[in-house]
């Protein structure tokens, strides 16, 4: 639809103040008004008494898009009923102290009623551009390219006071209490298709749903930049953890992995928050790949060292300094130097440093730059030192898009957002399946196995059990037998060859080292069985009561230049499964060598998993060592994230230590710890995972009416030349009726919304026409059916594209069943469409397909058509 469903809430052409008649409004309320009152608001305002008799009737024929509740936590309840009876699209429940009982009424209620509610326990929302000051958060900010979501209403009114006093403008301002039906990500999803809005700041105390969380926020940053500052990093619950991967992936640690994911940025205050704003804001930080490398010019060497510090605090890479004499006096002669190093291929972006040194002209030095604006194309951040001169220095900086700081600390830890910005896209664009290697996993076998152990009211797998788990995943695992005895210790190893490993097996034992519970080199029979017995007794007497079942014998690795590395598993609440990687040994925690990355995994994150950790370096050629078999570790990494996709009830897990040399990997010990994984009512696969993988299993073979072969599978983000080349095919009628406008081509924004999807709120099938044999003709798609989900989940928007050289063929309605198809399987209760009303062919379509068609209220070039998809 062309007007979004919370468009009412954000953007209202008319709201109505229901609150206590005047002389008992609660002073909340009366601030509000005054907030309202205090500017001029560009849509219609009326204010209303809900205890005055006759007010139903009078407001019901004074509609309002929302309805500000200014009212007591007990009148809330029937100020949402009446607000939906007046026929409001949205509410605004202010206040707080709505505790969780209270707030699920008010959320059934808003539900019940088809109401778009915005609290409780929220101190309102700002829409600058429109004069609307729906808050008490203090004066209207000014309007501005930056949008602002904020848990914590308390922070909320502080980012906007530190704002004012910076001139930092807003498109959009609004706080999200802990209870509130629309939530950080529906608002998010709105923020991404604001042309107002051109990067975002969430404030995040907590995240309940992670899916939807990771969701939106993937939408949102695969289209404008969004910066994220999330307070409450303490960890209680460390102490009990079972595995050292527990223990090294900190939850705090696991949600800057899931930003990295989704392409977000992270930042640690809202002063570095703003900054980076700045600079994610100017226009020569897009559209061009910024890596970590920057170029410094300055007038002073003090200055200059303090960048450079910073540059390496934040794991920046300074590759040129250039010092720029000052002259006597006047501008300094910044250009020539910024101007040459936009060819330089080792400078990603330029830092200019200004010191007010004595007979220095900061604005006439200021000026230069600006005069070089238009043929600069690389990123250039400028920081003038000082104060009166170098203020307004700055602000003529600023208002033709270059950032400039007062300090060289911020300028350069500014940039490192920048570039983590950057980074963090390339890793939003990977879309990597549930299955990571080729040879398929024996999945069955591995849950019978998980599902045996649980039934035995067990969570602790043996070594044996945890080996024979990542053996049903192709993980190379070094063989590994039991004994009760020191006789049967002593039988195995001469059957398996010396030298071996004694490992005790023991209950209840988390690591084995730590107890003394590992012999190893064994070189003959006697040396076991003496060993065996020692190491028995040893653990019994360390362990007292712990139930010893005896040993197990493993031959010794043979790798004599191996790397010591440790892979585990971690499940953290609210994101599911993250993958551990880092130095392994018996001093894996004391190393704390830890890098993580949310599954799914491909090759390309798994490269950069390992490239995160400190033990990267020794991968390489090595003292000696041949280089590790990269590509061996990179399919392990991807067997453990089918291991973390395809079993839910994967709580730890450790492989520790993993040998990697030049021939290979291999895991010698491993411990594993489940629990019962309960599913939700009507949930569907990998629902235990904060980013669902690619829905490989949509794919299948389509032909059509003239014989022609097509593949229909999901969009991938590396669809997009041939999606923008299937738009340039089309004729301007065929192009104006899917997009209801004159473009001919999608630009990068628009194609990056299209193609990278999230595939639980959306859903692409794309009809692949494979290239021709001998080459005459290339790969196309040649149509495209999407639904994108509405907010509250339950309906979605639906379009359809079928290429002008393929009309006729059947693939449109192939293309829409597949689509039905799907949005009934996911759950979705009706799909809803605008099409224009001269498209006579698509409405046929519809009417075929069981859709009714109606006119559309809004617009009267439109016909609304919808289908439900009831069983």
């Amino acid at each position: 639809m062309d007007q979004h469903p919370l468009t009412p809430l954000l953007a209202p052409r008319s709201l109505i103040v229901l609150t206590q008649p005047e002389g008992q409004r609660s002073p909340q309320a009366q601030r509000l008004l005054a907030a309202l009152k205090a500017q001029r608001y560009l849509g219609e305002l009326a204010v209303a008494d809900v205890q005055r008799s006759g007010t139903l009737a009078e407001l019901a024929r004074t509609r309002a898009d929302l309805a500000l509740l200014a009212l007591p936590p007990d009148e809330l309840p029937g100020g949402v009923e009446l607000a939906a009876r007046m026929g409001c699209r949205a509410a605004l429940a202010l206040g707080g102290g709505i505790k969780g009982e209270a707030a699920t009424q008010l959320r059934d209620i808003a539900a019940r009623e088809g109401l778009h509610l915005l609290g409780p326990n929220t101190l309102g929302l700002q829409n600058p551009a429109l004069g609307l000051n729906a808050s008490v958060l203090g004066p209207l900010a000014k309007p501005g390219s930056l949008a602002l979501v904020s848990q914590s209403g308390a922070l909320t009114a502080t980012l906007l006071d530190w704002a004012a006093g910076n001139n930092v403008g807003f498109s959009q301002v609004v706080s999200v209490g802990p209870h509130s039906p629309v939530d950080v990500a529906e608002l998010l999803m709105v923020l991404a298709d604001d042309p107002r809005t051109h990067s975002i700041v969430l404030h995040v105390e907590a995240v309940v749903q992670a899916r939807a969380f990771m969701s939106a926020l993937r939408v949102a940053a695969s289209v404008k930049p969004v910066l994220v500052l999330k307070t409450g990093r303490r960890d209680p619950r460390r102490d009990s953890a079972q595995t050292h991967s527990a223990v090294l992936a900190e939850r705090d640690a696991v949600f800057d992995a899931a930003l990295r994911r989704v392409g977000a940025v992270r930042v640690d205050s809202f002063v570095e928050l703003f900054a980076a704003a700045r600079v994610l804001g100017s226009p020569l930080a897009v559209g061009r790949t910024v890596g970590r490398r920057l170029a410094l010019v300055s007038n002073g060497g003090g200055p200059g060292v303090l960048a450079a510090d910073q540059a390496e605090r934040v794991g920046l890479s300074l590759s040129r300094w250039v010092d720029v004499p000052q002259p006597p006096e006047g501008a300094v002669d910044f250009a020539t130097p910024v101007q040459a190093l936009q060819n330089d291929t080792d400078a990603d972006a330029v830092l200019v440093v200004h010191a007010p040194l004595p007979g220095a002209d900061p604005e006439a030095s200021a000026q230069a730059l600006v005069a070089l604006r238009p043929q600069l194309a690389k990123p250039l951040l400028t920081c003038w030192l000082g104060e009166g001169s170098a203020e307004a220095a700055r602000a003529t900086l600023g208002e033709v898009g270059i950032p400039s700081f007062r300090t060289p600390e911020s300028a350069v830890s500014a940039f490192a957002h920048l570039a983590a910005y950057h980074a963090n896209q390339r890793l939003l664009q990977q879309t990597p399946y549930p299955m990571g290697a080729s040879a398929p996993a024996d999945v069955a076998g591995a849950r019978l196995l998980v599902d045996n152990v649980l039934a035995q009211r067990r969570t602790v797998l043996t070594e044996m059990e945890s080996k024979a788990l990542l053996a049903a995943f192709h993980i190379p695992v070094t063989a590994t037998l039991r004994a009760r005895s020191a006789h049967e210790a002593m039988m195995i190893a001469t059957q398996i060859g010396f030298p071996v490993a004694l490992k005790i097996d023991a209950e209840g034992v988390t690591h084995k080292s730590d107890v003394d519970g590992v012999v190893l080199g064994l070189r003959d029979a006697a040396a076991v069985r003496d060993a065996y017995d020692a190491l028995l007794a040893r653990v019994r007497h360390t362990c007292p009561g712990v139930p010893v079942h005896g040993a197990t014998v493993q031959p010794m690795a043979g790798q004599r230049h191996a790397r010591e590395l440790h892979i585990g598993l971690k499940h953290e609440p609210p994101f599911g499964p993250v993958i551990v990687f880092g130095a392994g040994g018996t001093e894996v925690e004391l190393m704390a060598d830890v890098a993580m990355e949310l599954p799914p995994l491909n090759r390309f994150l798994a490269q950069q998993l390992v490239q995160r950790a400190r033990v990267a370096r020794a991968l390489g050629a090595w003292r000696g060592a041949a280089p590790v078999a990269m590509d061996a570790l990179e399919a392990l990494l991807l067997r453990v994230s089918e291991m973390a996709c395809e079993l839910p009830q994967l709580r730890e897990m450790d492989i520790n230590p993993v040998l990697a040399d030049e021939r290979g990997v291999v895991a010698v010990d491993a411990r594993i710890v489940l629990a019962p994984e309960v599913q939700a009512p009507g949930s569907h696969g990998h629902q235990h995972l904060a980013i669902r993988p690619y829905p490989a299993d949509v794919a299948q073979w389509l032909s059509l009416r003239d014989g022609t072969l097509c593949t229909l599978r999901a969009i991938r983000p590396d669809d997009a030349p041939l999606l923008q080349a299937l738009v340039a095919s089309l004729s301007p009628e065929s192009r104006y009726n899917r997009f209801a406008a004159t473009l001919t081509e999608l630009s990068p924004a628009m194609l990056a919304r299209f193609t990278l999807i999230d595939y639980d709120r959306e859903m692409a099938l794309v009809a692949v026409r494979a290239a021709a044999p001998d080459g005459s003709e290339p790969e196309r798609i040649v149509g495209v059916s999407r639904y994108t989900l509405n907010p509250g989940g339950r309906s979605a928007e639906f379009a359809l594209l079928v290429s002008d050289a393929f009309s006729g063929q059947g693939l449109g309605k192939r293309l829409m069943e597949s689509l039905i198809a799907l949005a009934r399987e996911q759950g979705l209760a009706r799909l809803d469409g605008l099409v224009l009303c001269k498209n006579s062919a698509m409405l046929k379509l519809v009417r075929a397909l069981g859709f009714s068609v109606k006119p559309f209220d809004e617009d009267e070039d439109f016909k609304f058509v919808s289908k439900p998809l009831g069983p």
